[in-house]
């Protein structure tokens, strides 16, 4: 049984390439979700006029990882206090969101979320909602990070190896 969940990260080269790490995601897609353009392009949507927000989606196996893991992984790679920015990149594009497409997830995605409120005294600005449309991005975006492996990213190195870490230490979980 596969799933899917839609994560706004920033730029999404790096978001991408992060999630792509993870043991048990299937396959990602870098595109925007959204918006209110029909077929936006990267120019569009940098315009900030179409709405849309830099998301991959993410095709992940429950029996591997669990929805819980993998945004508690997703708030590791983000800063969910900034307002349209994530790194050195600005702008409504690079918002922070979790759309999903099955409403059963939410009470996972409300769990998860209200945990990482704990830690802070001002609201998250990450968006919480159904994903109302996706659009995949152009080729040159999807696996850029592996195409062009010293290309920007917004992500520190040292976060690939984190999730790497976690990766051994989800599966030590599921062993016991």
């Amino acid at each position: 049984m596969k799933k899917e969940i839609y994560l706004a990260g920033g730029c999404f080269w790096g978001t991408e390439h992060y999630f792509k790490q993870i043991r048990g995601v299937i396959d990602t897609e870098a595109g925007y979700a959204n918006g209110h353009a029909s077929r936006p392009t990267y120019q569009d949507v940098c315009t900030d006029q179409t709405g849309f927000a830099e998301t991959v989606r993410i095709v992940y196996d429950p029996e591997i990882i669990s929805l819980k893991f993998l945004l508690e992984l997703y708030f590791k790679s983000i800063d969910p206090l900034s307002v349209n920015r994530q790194g050195h990149d600005h702008g409504t594009q690079y918002r922070t969101g979790i759309y999903y497409t099955d409403a059963s997830d939410l009470s996972v995605i409300d769990e998860v979320y209200a945990a990482e409120q704990a830690k802070y005294t001002q609201p998250l600005a990450v968006e919480k909602q159904a994903l109302q449309i996706f659009y995949e991005a152009e080729d040159y975006h999807q696996d850029y990070l592996d195409k062009h492996p010293d290309g920007y990213c917004h992500l520190p190195v040292a976060l690939f190896e984190f999730v790497r870490q976690a990766n051994a230490e989800n599966e030590d979980k599921k062993n016991r």
